[in-house]
């Protein structure tokens, strides 16, 4: 069921849990969304607005051997999966956020990468990188810098407001992270 106005509204502010597997388990890319939207939030699941394109691309690049819905997304650990967020305030929309709290956002996202130790780390969304990291000139695709343990890859936002990338271009870019973290693996 298709959150109410006023359900969006009241998701203002809340959290919602990261998708992770157990302390241990191998985490082959983590993804990194901005913020949860207000939808997202209200559902409980990530990347849950009609239109958003990261579940299409996840399972066009090959990620996933099916398209999931976002309520399923409890089953991207078995996939070497994992989704979290910057800043995990939900927001009608990310320029809502202060330079701060996505700052605080990159200390925690730091901390998550240090414990769970993904082989990637994927950041949807090259401006909030951009601005919570203090890399003004970061752009699409895999970075020479490591984050902790992690190697860098930078997506678009998967949104559907973000016209210029249609699904089949960014499911090619999630499929060359999916390639570089296949061979990662298999070397």
């Amino acid at each position: 069921m298709r959150p109410t106005k006023a359900d969006l509204e009241a998701a203002r502010d809340r959290l919602i849990p990261d998708v992770l597997p157990p302390d241990g388990a191998p985490l082959r890319v983590l993804f990194s969304g901005i913020n949860p939207g207000l939808y997202s939030a209200a559902t409980g699941h990530h990347f849950a607005r009609p239109g958003n394109r990261f579940w299409p691309a996840l399972h066009r690049s090959g990620f996933t051997d099916r398209l999931l819905h976002p309520s399923e997304q409890d089953l991207l650990p078995d996939y070497g999966l994992g989704i979290t967020n910057i800043a995990p305030r939900a927001t009608a929309r990310a320029d809502e956020l202060t330079g701060e709290e996505l700052r605080d956002g990159g200390r925690r996202l730091t901390a998550l990468v240090e414990r769970h130790r993904p082989a990637y780390l994927a950041v949807c969304g090259v401006t909030a990188y951009r601005t919570a990291f203090g890399r003004p000139d970061t752009k699409i695709g895999p970075q020479d810098e490591t984050f902790g343990p992690a190697r860098l890859w930078i997506l678009p936002n998967p949104s559907g407001l973000n016209a210029s990338w249609q699904l089949d271009r960014l499911a090619g870019e999630f499929a060359r992270l999916r390639e570089a973290a296949d061979a990662r693996r298999a070397g």
